[in-house]
């Protein structure tokens, strides 16, 4: 099992409209992409201060699975589209879990 978890910071004029697209967007990649195994996704509760801002963690079955989500057509349009012009830091890390 590969869990993939991607981190944002907003950039500082990203208004909230802008924050929920990028929300609303990233929700709909379990359903788009028919790979994942688990998906949570949620901005910051603001319990600390330096954290990012959003944070997206899925699951996927292997490599080749994780591999289709990333590549999907889909998640390539939201992430250029929607999540880059309004973010200006991306932390992502993928590992293996039992």
């Amino acid at each position: 099992m590969i869990r993939h978890v991607v981190m944002f910071k907003f950039r500082d004029d990203a208004d909230e409209a802008q924050r929920q697209a990028v929300h609303d967007a990233i929700a709909t990649m379990p359903e788009v992409t028919g790979v994942t195994e688990a998906y949570a996704i949620g901005p910051d509760l603001g319990l600390a201060e330096g954290n990012f801002d959003f944070a997206v963690v899925g699951d996927f079955a292997d490599q080749a699975a994780y591999e289709t989500y990333r590549d999907n057509l889909e998640h390539r349009r939201i992430i250029n589209e929607i999540i880059r012009p309004v973010v200006t830091e991306r932390a992502a890390i993928q590992y293996e879990i039992p």
